[in-house]
């Protein structure tokens, strides 16, 4: 899928899935998001915000992260390993992305401290091109882990605005899992390049053949297959 580079372009669509048991905040109180997500939103509408990214049953336990003016602090302490919060990095000086978003207790132990860091340097004023590439120096230098086991991020909340905004877009990107794939290409998933993989609009990669590369999945309601009477 070309939009699956999600730190760079997104694709807006429609996506049919089951009644998802988190409500979004935006959805909730009948507000458009706001152009720069900061720490000015309400404490209880980022904790339901960043809930909205899993289901119930796994957010309403998980430890949640809110936006202060120092970078990420924690709201609740949770049970299950999981950590929520709404991830974010400008687009332009005067709009940034939303995006909802809870790790499993792997991705807490590695990838959320890199979000934490990320957000403490964008609190002090540095720029998007900085903060990348302190993370990159980051890795580098070990400071930061990759993933070292199965697992997964959860974004299936409604209001993942991913790209800037327009007269023809409102920047929402459907909701997706993250599975991840460090070092793994197209190949490894039986692909014989990446093109046929970019072409498919519910799989892709987000980062192929690098440490922090994630498998991206659209959900999509299923239809039961016919009954061997009907074929």
């Amino acid at each position: 899928m070309n939009s699956m580079n999600w730190m760079k372009v997104f694709a807006v669509g429609a996506l049919s899935i089951g009644s998802f048991s988190s409500t979004a905040a935006f959805q909730a109180t009948a507000q458009e998001p706001p152009k720069v997500y900061d720490a000015s939103m309400p404490r209880e509408q980022q904790i339901t915000l960043a809930e909205s990214a899993a289901p119930a049953e796994v957010s309403s336990h998980a430890t949640v992260y809110i936006l202060g003016p120092k970078g990420y602090e924690k709201a609740r302490e949770g049970t299950n390993g999981f950590s929520c919060f709404v991830g974010r990095q400008f687009l332009t000086p005067t709009e940034t992305t939303i995006g909802p978003q809870c790790l499993d207790a792997e991705g807490s132990r590695t990838l959320l401290l890199v979000y934490m860091h990320g957000e403490e340097l964008r609190t002090n004023g540095k720029s998007e091109a900085e903060i990348k590439a302190d993370i990159a120096s980051g890795y580098k230098e070990g400071r930061y882990q990759n993933p070292n086991k199965p697992g997964l991020l959860y974004m299936m909340s409604s209001e993942n605005r991913l790209s800037l905004t327009s007269d023809k877009s409102n920047g929402i990107f459907p909701p997706h899992l993250m599975f991840y794939a460090p070092n793994m290409t197209a190949k490894d998933i039986g692909f014989d390049s990446q093109r046929p993989l970019d072409d498919l609009d519910y799989l892709g990669m987000t980062h192929p053949g690098q440490g922090d590369n994630l498998i991206v999945v659209i959900p999509k309601t299923s239809t039961a297959p016919a009954s061997p009477a009907a074929r």
